[in-house]
């Protein structure tokens, strides 16, 4: 019997895993990622980095960040303490969903995770305070492969449920995407 279950969302590729936890009066006891189960997701890739990131202030935006090949990337980001609003934008050239967003919520409770394909960006919104998350990467952090949306994009429209108490200068500095913007080619 597998310890996920995966759901599908509307953005080809882009899927929400719930994790089975083992629960217990001490506690609980949960598999974050098997390579064996979650191969058809990952399609040969390896788990090569693995980060997590603390967020003090609820409301806080983080992204929307992705990176270009050759260094595109599969990311898996669980929320380990905490409740965030997790979103990926579809940014792959051609795509029949090309722009749209899809944002599921991912805390502690819900041992919820989101599996996130090559060519979307990638962000979240902290709906509660001190919010941890692990992101698992196929691909090492590559500067010179780096990007960014505008998380406030008026032509993605995300719908952020909380107004937004803190985003760094970085990441409010992104540019708005232009009509040139063709999308990323895979």
């Amino acid at each position: 019997m597998g310890r996920f279950e995966i759901l599908t969302s509307p953005l080809g590729g882009l899927f929400a895993i719930t994790r089975s936890a083992h629960i217990d009066e001490r506690g609980y006891f949960e598999r974050i990622f098997c390579e064996t189960e979650l191969a058809g997701l990952f399609g040969g890739n390896h788990i090569v980095q693995i980060n997590t990131s603390m967020t003090h202030a609820s409301g806080a935006v983080r992204g929307m960040h992705f990176q270009y090949p050759p260094n595109a990337e599969k990311k898996l980001v669980s929320c380990l303490r905490g409740e965030i609003f997790d979103v990926a934008v579809d940014l792959r050239q051609k795509s029949p969903t090309f722009l749209q967003w899809h944002a599921e919520v991912l805390s502690e409770k819900n041992h919820r995770a989101l599996f996130i394909p090559e060519g979307f960006a990638h962000g979240f919104q902290t709906l509660t305070e001190d919010c941890a998350l692990l992101y698992a990467h196929t691909a090492p952090y590559a500067p010179q492969s780096e990007g960014a949306v505008n998380a406030t994009d008026p032509r993605i429209g995300i719908l952020w449920p909380q107004p937004v108490s803190e985003i760094s200068s970085r990441d409010k500095d992104h540019a708005f995407i232009g009509n040139d913007f063709q999308g990323i080619a895979l």
